[in-house]
């Protein structure tokens, strides 16, 4: 496959991914949405038919990698590096296109949402802390979860710890059970797989930080809630933002070790 499809391919599957994953979320979180509140289920399945849609969409063209982790963990896999960039890029860029289609797609709901005095505070309001639904901390947004990640509890190791156990197990799967004939990317069946693997991880997982398992799909987003015109929208929590970069990553390269000894 060559660079411009790699590129292209990433791109619009990872926007694919997001648009549909943070937009369960967002139905999940905003005032004014017919699914407000429809809990932690619907949050999974929902990221999980995206992935399921996001890869049916782009294997044909880049193999849908759509993870940084998952490109990485390819390359100590086959030992080549040499499209690594362009992947990450695609995916970066698809990440930021479809945390910007969720605004979009919701606009009339974020708007009702930040300027409800009883989310964001205000005279006559319940003094509540303005907070995300997935990121509790003073430095996130009340709707910073719609676009990325956050600690339950703040303790950097075991945030760290979870993010690189459930890459682990999501690349360990993907390497064993989901590649195509190539071995380059995701398969037909393989996105089925791949698809209930990350529901499990979110049932089983996502408790602790919400499950970002996934660099560009934490990254992408935070940086779009920081450049989003968002009335009363808080912080971007930069000081957690390396956590669901790091851990995956690292997760990415244990998995690709694990198969490397064990499986291949």
């Amino acid at each position: 496959m060559s660079s411009s499809d790699i590129f292209i391919g990433e791109t619009i599957g990872t926007a694919i991914l997001i648009l549909l994953g943070g937009g369960v979320c967002a139905a999940v979180t905003l005032k004014a949405s017919k699914a407000r509140n429809a809990g932690w289920l619907a949050i999974t399945f929902g990221w999980g038919f995206a992935v399921l849609t996001a890869v049916y969409t782009s294997a044909p063209l880049s193999g849908a990698h759509l993870n940084p982790a998952v490109t990485v963990a390819l390359a100590i896999k086959d030992g080549d590096w040499s499209n690594v960039p362009t992947y990450v890029a695609g995916q970066l860029l698809g990440a930021m296109i479809g945390a910007a289609l969720v605004w979009l797609a919701y606009y009339g709901q974020f708007h009702a949402h930040l300027t409800d005095r009883e989310i964001v505070g205000g005279p006559g309001a319940q003094a509540t802390a303005a907070k995300a639904v997935e990121a509790q901390e003073k430095g996130a947004g009340p709707v910073l979860g719609i676009f990325s990640t956050g600690p339950e509890i703040r303790v950097v190791w075991q945030n760290l710890a979870t993010e690189i156990i459930g890459t682990v197990v999501l690349v360990l799967a993907i390497l064993t059970q989901g590649l195509n004939d190539n071995g380059n990317g995701l398969g037909t069946l393989g996105a089925l797989i791949v698809a209930l693997v990350v529901v499990s991880i979110g049932l089983s997982l996502g408790g602790p930080t919400g499950y970002a398992i996934n660099p560009a799909r934490d990254l992408g987003p935070r940086i779009v809630h920081a450049l989003l015109p968002l009335p009363n929208k808080g912080g971007s929590d930069w000081a957690y933002a390396w956590v669901p970069v790091v851990g995956p990553l690292i997760g990415g390269a244990i998995a690709a070790g694990i198969y490397n000894v064990a499986f291949a």
